[in-house]
């Protein structure tokens, strides 16, 4: 088999991560995007190694019942790639991948898996980045996304996941580069962002410093934005990376409610895209805090400790903007909170026998020294969100030779993709 060609297969099951598993014919595992358990389809290899190839499904000979007709017909795989399967479907599955992940790790959960999940499986998102494509066809550049395996784009005209004046100011912005004759050479990004009452940010992220403001008459039809920033971002470094900041507008910090708690961040800042879930999440991990104080690890700009954290909460947090939010808010809200800036690693000392600890990793989990540190201690209660249940379970397996799990619990953060959030409360044993 080689790259980009075209294989038969029948899907067993979809694996962490999101992708549907077949195996060929020579025994080869294929790991591969559109496609559902149960269904004969045609794949079309994008990367091919020694024992297994990934690849995306190009046809669908025998579909599964489950299979439903993406509303973004030519993106959702750039974006949602589980937009082919129902969403009750989906969230059967998503359960069933947090008790495989476990299971990896040779530990079970004491309870029965459960998955909460809000009603809007569309326009959840409070925030969107579009990449440029220039068109050949037509001479203009255009909205996009990156195709999925590949470095190629795919041209959009916004996504479902996002509310429609989300999507409308993106493609207002587009418009009025076509008209300034713009190429997607001189661009990189735009982001988008959306607080709970339709007011509007965006940041336009420029390879150039030779790009004009924009002018009132040109954004005169946007009556939802409330501020704007065009960023130039040296060529070299990633896709939204500020350089140097060239032209501002209006009031380019958003604010937002959690659970009653009002909380101000950066357009480019992390913040929570789905907050109705997100309130769920904290309402369900606000039970266990109690009367010692909060160790908020991994925390942004502060949204767990400072919602739930009780009368004396430290929060830690490696990035440097994302601490600059946190002591705005902290002082905002007359909080008594301290702000740490430092890696988690490197801050270990407040890790601490009579505190509640929470932690909030990325993706890759708890780094070993933290782990270290838990176990050496031994704090009382350990309360862990994560958004990959792989890594938690690797972390978790590990935390029990001194914890035991006391509570577990599912969320559909991002509906329509294959993420996972999942809570685990541990108490020392």
């Amino acid at each position: 088999m080689k790259k980009f060609s075209e294989i038969t297969t029948t899907l067993e099951k979809i694996v962490n991560g999101g992708q549907a598993l077949g195996t060929t014919d020579d025994g080869k595992k294929v790991f591969a995007w559109g496609g559902l358990p149960g269904e004969i389809v045609q794949v079309k290899l994008t990367n091919v190694k020694k024992s297994y190839s990934n690849g995306i499904v190009q046809s669908v000979m025998e579909p599964s019942r489950f299979r439903i007709t993406p509303r973004d017909k030519t993106s959702y795989m750039s974006t949602s790639p589980w937009q082919i399967m129902s969403y009750e479907y989906e969230q059967e599955i998503k359960k069933q991948l947090i008790v495989e992940a476990f299971k990896l790790h040779h530990t079970s959960l004491p309870h029965n898996v459960t998955l909460f999940s809000h009603p809007m499986q569309f326009e959840y998102r409070n925030k969107v980045e579009f990449s440029f494509y220039w068109n050949n066809e037509t001479q203009q550049i255009d909205l996009a996304f990156f195709q999925r395996g590949s470095h190629n784009k795919v041209p959009v005209e916004g996504t479902s996941l996002i509310t429609p004046d989300m999507n409308h100011t993106a493609r207002a912005i587009r418009d009025i580069l076509r008209s300034r004759k713009h190429e997607a050479r001189d661009l990189k990004t735009l982001i988008v962002r959306a607080e709970q009452n339709g007011k509007i940010v965006f940041q336009l992220y420029t390879k150039t410093k030779n790009i004009s403001a924009f002018t009132p008459r040109e954004l005169q039809h946007l009556t939802n934005v409330k501020g704007w920033e065009i960023i130039y971002s040296d060529p070299q470094s990633p896709a939204s990376i500020i350089t140097e900041r060239l032209h501002k507008s209006g009031d380019v910090v958003l604010q937002d409610t959690v659970l009653h708690t009002s909380f101000r961040y950066a357009c480019e800042g992390f913040f929570q895209i789905n907050i109705p879930v997100y309130e769920q999440a904290l309402t369900d991990m606000k039970r266990f805090v109690n009367d010692r104080p909060v160790i908020d690890l991994y925390n942004g700009v502060g949204s767990i400790g400072l919602t739930i954290g009780g009368d004396a909460v430290t929060l830690v947090e490696s990035n440097e903007h994302a601490v600059r939010e946190m002591k705005n808010n902290i002082a905002r809200l007359q909080k008594n909170a301290t702000a740490i800036l430092a890696s988690i690693e490197k801050a270990l000392e407040y890790i601490t026998q009579e505190s509640t600890i929470i932690v909030d990793p990325p993706r890759a989990g708890l780094h070993s020294a933290v782990i270290h540190r838990l176990l050496d201690t031994r704090p009382p209660r350990i309360m862990y969100l994560s958004c990959n249940p792989v890594t938690q379970a690797r972390d978790i397996a590990l935390l029990l030779e001194k914890y035991e799990i006391i509570y577990h619990q599912g969320y559909n953060f991002f509906p329509r993709t294959p993420h996972i959030e999942q809570l685990v409360i541990l108490d020392r044993r």
